[in-house]
């Protein structure tokens, strides 16, 4: 008999020590967990009108919501779809659908009808939150399958405004639900597995992990403050948007400036009047910035921080946008909505940075492992070696919707 042959396994792990992460908590009571640090801060800045809600106001209006939606038949285990662009009215149904035990799945806007009512069917919609614009869009789903319609102006026929469900509920009668670590509060879709796109299961315990990998601890990996004004550009409905923007900027008390659409002129002049610290982008919005011949026209330079995902950046291109934005720091960070959705992240961003390389996507974050492997042996590989990234952590999705696997304790991502 051929003696088995025994391999080293080599496993990664951040530079930065792990962490207590009290992912036992549901997530608006991890996010709201400091608020009485700064209440009356400004949580959410509507960019398009100049509102402004403080964290008071959001933690209360969410709660509102979260009685109205109980109000209309949505229960824990539920799914209400948020069909929108950013607004505010997007942070305050995802919370108050948390707070009761409910599962928000978001969508694009711009999908076409058969994309929104597969994704609606799929999740078992109860309620579609939406504009006006688009009821055309997911008339069917309320003739035909029983689905509310919920819109944030003024409502078609059949449909309601979405101020009824903060003005006709008090946020006393929030039915009293136990919410286990392990359901589900989000559940975006995506194709990143092989097929068409399915319903990622994102669970309290999950994204609380992965929010406080990033921002949580004496060193955070991604070092934000209540003094920051972060940019929220990117949509909501994807899932960098959501954890790294939304959910990170609440835990840590920061204020959340929403844009509703990408536009590099009203994007500059947001910049210099509210003075954003940071920036979250993806490759294209960093070279429209960096091709931009208006940026030296405006105060660009309260920006201390300029991250990338979704899609690789080259050395070039970072260059290019450093030349333009001199004072930030720039770095990328790698994630898949499966994983939960952050694998690695730029270490330039701790609270006491270091060095790295240019171009690269960051290292494995804290509380988590990561190997490469062989994908035809399976064996793990040393530095700088091309394989298959293994990721294993509390943050990693519970499972695809429909496709449940209890004993996943890895999500193998193909690069």
């Amino acid at each position: 008999m051929e003696a088995k042959q025994d391999h080293q396994e080599f496993i990664f792990r951040s530079k930065l020590p792990d962490i207590y992460i009290p992912n036992h908590l549901p997530l608006h009571t991890y996010c709201f967990e400091n608020i009485s640090q700064f209440a009356d801060r400004p949580c959410i800045i509507n960019g398009p009108t100049g509102d402004v809600y403080t964290y008071a106001d959001v933690e209360l209006t969410s709660r509102k919501v979260a009685a109205g939606l109980s109000k209309l038949g949505v229960q824990k285990g539920d799914v209400i779809m948020l069909l929108l662009q950013n607004c505010p009215q997007f942070v305050f149904a995802f919370l108050g659908a948390s707070y009761i035990g409910a599962t928000s799945t978001t969508a694009n806007p711009f999908y076409t009808p058969p994309e929104i009512a597969k994704q609606a069917i799929a999740s078992k919609a109860k309620i579609i939150i939406t504009q006006a614009v688009y009821n055309d869009k997911v008339r069917d789903l309320s003739e035909h399958h029983g689905a509310r319609i919920v819109t944030i102006d003024p409502p078609p026929e059949n449909c309601l405004h979405f101020s009824e469900l903060i003005t006709q509920a008090d946020e006393n009668e929030i039915p009293a639900v136990k919410i286990n670590p392990d359901d589900v509060v989000a559940l975006p879709y995506s194709s990143g597995t092989t097929g068409l796109p399915k319903g990622v299961m994102l669970t309290h315990k999950g994204l609380v992990t992965s929010v406080a990998q990033q921002v949580d601890g004496e060193n955070p990996n991604l070092y934000l403050h209540k003094e920051d004004v972060i940019l929220c550009v990117l949509p909501l409905f994807h899932i960098y948007s959501l954890n790294s923007v939304l959910l990170c900027a609440l835990r840590v008390g920061a204020a959340i400036l929403i844009m509703q659409k990408f536009d590099i002129v009203k994007l500059m002049e947001l910049v210099q009047k509210y003075k954003v610290t940071v920036a979250p982008f993806v490759p294209p919005i960093v070279l429209a910035v960096a091709k931009s011949g208006d940026v030296d026209k405006y105060d660009m330079s309260s920006i201390r921080t300029v991250m990338s995902g979704a899609a690789p950046m080259g050395k070039e291109l970072e260059d290019a946008v450093r030349a333009k934005l001199p004072h930030a720091k720039l770095g990328q960070g790698y994630g898949m909505t499966e994983a939960g959705p952050v694998l690695s992240m730029c270490l330039a961003f701790a609270k006491e940075p270091f060095e790295i390389k240019s171009g690269a996507c960051g290292t494995v974050v804290r509380n988590a492992e990561m190997k490469i492997v062989d994908p035809d042996t399976g064996i793990s590989l040393p530095r700088n070696q091309a394989g298959e990234i293994c990721i294993r952590g509390a943050q990693i999705m519970k499972g695809t919707y429909h496709i449940y696997a209890p004993f996943l304790l890895s999500i193998v991502c193909y690069i």
